[in-house]
């Protein structure tokens, strides 16, 4: 101690002393046992290195074709050449539904080296217009298929026609002239509710007399629905699918493809199995909507005497939380709940392409849930969250500000520029760089300051500092401004917070994303940004009070008219498509469609530009958020 003092120690009372123990008896050594032979020492595992944080890999593109369903249905019909068909009515357009069809048939030939065709059943013309021919064949373009030929059930008519005939003469058809009333009651009624199943009246009548009678109903002797082609098939079998169905009826309008000529049309259970059987398809797969048909399919193709398919069902993909009939999304386009049948709130495939949903997102997220004959019944936040995964590593990284506010930097010069390089991706250098400008003037987000300062909050607030993403160093707030009228804030003040050399700096807890303010580099961008929530509030819109129609969110879209963005878009767009995947592969040299312009706003969600945005004027879809909203 200090002066040579004795330090004032404090004695503690002696511990009081045991008894006395007797001594214990002492223990003989043990002998010596002899020494074990020297081991040879074992090699050290090499010390594992840190794995780099790269993006994980990707799931096998292919692994719906190499196991489950798809995998048996091969098994079960090892053909040499397979052959399948993606067969829709040209009657509206496709949904998210029809992505795994199109993904199953395609992808199932593709897979096994075969091929694939694209059939529009064009079997009825009261409902089919050219749009929706067209819009389908787009979507099958976008999701990254070639179909190998594209034909149309109305190529057949004649083949059709003649197979009917033979049908008739083999005793397998008649012409009915029942009313679907009575039609309804000899099937057994409603759900089986009138009594037994009984014949038609008409199912005895002579062949060559149903003959002249289906000849007659194409020259025009009967009116719609005074009399129908029916196949005789097996009453007492317990499948409505074999209860006689109809095999042509009369619609008296033109077909867009063959005109005049036709004035009787088949029906889809007459012309689908006949069509596969002319086009060699080896594999017919289709939803288990149509298990029940697969008796009637092989029936009529025995019937004929024609080569018979195989065909096989899978479970459909239903999304829930949205409407997917044809019926129910008309309403809601042409009553103006929506902008159109391309509205990124909806879920028909180019409203989906045009919200900037990736091709290669939607194959993902069907490769992922795989094939069984389940229906399969996802919920929105699931869809989005495969699709958040998939842009998560192939998309840059912009700084978006929706709401801005100016900070003046009171202790930069007026002409202060400094460049800043941005990665566009912060795990892949292969995305590269680019530069935006810090200048006195600088725009934050409005929720990244307050007023009034607390301890849980950890952005902009008076005398409090933050980091602007990549800048050397953070502002501090020291004034703002405000609209009288409001009672917004229009303008902070801050100051740069660069320490004095030889200054400790201090890291801030939180950084934000900024867009500075710079004629000579057209900073900023100025955009429009569009914010889709769910069109519906329920995950059943069907089942709310009122029906579908009451449902409907009122804050399912959300406008920032005054947004901006850092001028790192410029390069995006320049590079697109982001990626370059399924049917965007082509998209070089201009070509790339406004949705394939992708980016991250950093700690805003996922974004492309939309197609309002020709003229020079930018407009951006959200086309999902970072992370999955709460209350969804």
């Amino acid at each position: 101690m200090e002066n040579g003092e004795e330090p004032n120690l404090q004695v503690l009372p002696e511990r009081p002393k045991e008894a006395q123990k007797p001594p214990k008896k002492e223990k003989q050594p043990k002998t010596p046992k002899p020494p074990k032979p020297t081991k040879e020492p074992k090699p050290q595992p090499a010390k594992k290195e840190k794995a780099p944080n790269v993006p994980a890999a990707p799931t096998d593109p292919n692994s719906m074709f190499k196991e489950g369903f798809l995998k048996s249905v091969h098994n079960e019909k090892p053909s040499e050449r397979i052959v399948t068909r993606f067969p829709p009515e040209p009657n509206g357009f496709l949904h998210i539904g029809h992505s795994k069809a199109i993904a199953i048939n395609f992808g199932f030939a593709k897979y096994h080296d075969g091929l694939c065709y694209l059939r529009f059943d064009d079997t009825n013309p009261e409902a089919e217009e050219e749009k929706y021919f067209t819009a389908i064949e787009d979507m099958i373009q976008w999701l990254g298929f070639k179909p190998y030929q594209i034909t149309y059930s109305s190529d057949n008519f004649d083949k059709l026609y003649d197979l009917a005939e033979r049908l008739i003469q083999k005793d397998g058809a008649y012409i009915c002239h029942c009313t679907d009333t009575e039609i309804k009651l000899q099937k057994g009624g409603e759900k089986g509710t009138a009594g037994p199943r009984y014949a038609c009246p008409h199912r005895d009548r002579p062949t060559q007399e149903s003959l002249t009678e289906f000849r007659a109903m194409k020259d025009g002797k009967y009116k719609p629905r005074e009399a129908f082609l029916r196949m005789k098939q097996d009453l007492t079998d317990g499948n409505p699918q074999m209860w006689d169905l109809a095999a042509y009826r009369i619609l008296e309008k033109p077909h867009h493809r063959t005109g005049d000529k036709w004035r009787i049309y088949p029906t889809y259970d007459f012309t689908h199995c006949l069509c596969d059987s002319f086009e060699n398809i080896s594999h017919s797969l289709c939803t288990t909507e149509f298990q029940l048909s697969r008796v009637s399919y092989e029936w009529l193709c025995d019937a004929v005497d024609i080569y018979k398919p195989m065909q096989r069902e899978y479970g459909r993909l239903n999304l829930t939380g949205t409407v997917l009939s044809k019926r129910k999304l008309l309403k809601l386009v042409e009553e103006k709940y929506v902008r159109g049948w391309d509205d990124p709130r909806l879920y028909t495939l180019i409203a989906l392409r045009r919200r900037g949903i990736p091709p290669g997102a939607i194959l993902a997220f069907v490769n992922e849930l795989g094939v069984s004959t389940a229906l399969t019944n996802i919920q929105i936040v699931r869809f989005e969250q495969s699709v958040r995964k998939y842009l998560e590593q192939t998309v840059p990284r912009l700084m978006l500000v929706l709401d801005p506010i100016s900070v003046i930097i009171d202790n930069l010069p007026d002409d202060y520029v400094e460049d800043i390089e941005l990665p566009f991706s912060p795990k892949d250098p292969a995305f590269g760089t680019h530069i935006v400008p810090f200048t006195k003037t600088i725009y934050i987000n409005r929720t990244d300051f307050r007023e009034e300062d607390n301890k849980d909050f950890f952005r902009l607030a008076p005398g409090k500092a933050v980091g602007l993403l990549k800048v050397p160093f953070p502002i501090k707030a020291t004034s703002f401004g405000k609209d009288e009228k409001t009672g917004l804030v229009t303008s902070v003040h801050a100051t740069y917070e660069k320490p004095d050399n030889g200054t400790a700096f201090k890291k801030p807890k939180t950084y934000i994303q900024w867009v500075g303010s710079s004629a000579k580099h057209n900073s900023p961008v100025k955009a429009e940004v569009r914010i889709f929530n769910p069109l519906f509030k329920s995950e059943n819109p069907d089942s709310a009070e009122g029906g579908y129609l009451n449902d409907i969110n009122p804050h399912s879209e959300e406008i920032y008219p005054d947004a901006i963005i850092e001028t790192g878009i410029q390069e995006v767009q320049k590079r697109a498509p982001w990626p370059a995947e399924a049917g965007e592969k082509d998209g070089e040299g201009g070509k790339a469609g406004w949705e394939t312009i992708r980016f991250q706003g950093m700690r805003v969600g996922y974004f492309c530009t939309d197609s309002d945005s020709a003229g020079g004027k930018v407009v951006l879809n959200r086309i999902v958020s970072l992370k999955e909203d709460a209350g969804k």
